[in-house]
């Protein structure tokens, strides 16, 4: 167990820091890649919508217009 705490450690030691969340309102067509690819354009949406999804407790691909989510700054 240890052993997976070092490499998790290790392997988000490089990873660019997220900034503060903002919030972000869903707006009709919207995805949790869309919305990470508007927002945070110098990442991969492959590395922020994790981050999304953790910072909201999403564990569905499902977001809904009108919804409000906090999306990391950068």
């Amino acid at each position: 167990m240890a052993s997976a705490v070092l490499w998790t450690t290790a392997s988000r030691a490089d990873e660019t820091p997220a900034g503060p969340a903002v919030p972000v309102v869903v707006q009709p067509g919207d995805s949790l890649w869309s919305i990470a690819d508007r927002m945070v354009p110098e990442r991969s949406p492959q590395q922020v919508v994790p981050e999304i999804r953790d910072l909201n407790g999403i564990d569905s691909p499902y977001i809904y217009a009108g919804q409000t989510l906090a999306v990391p700054s950068r």
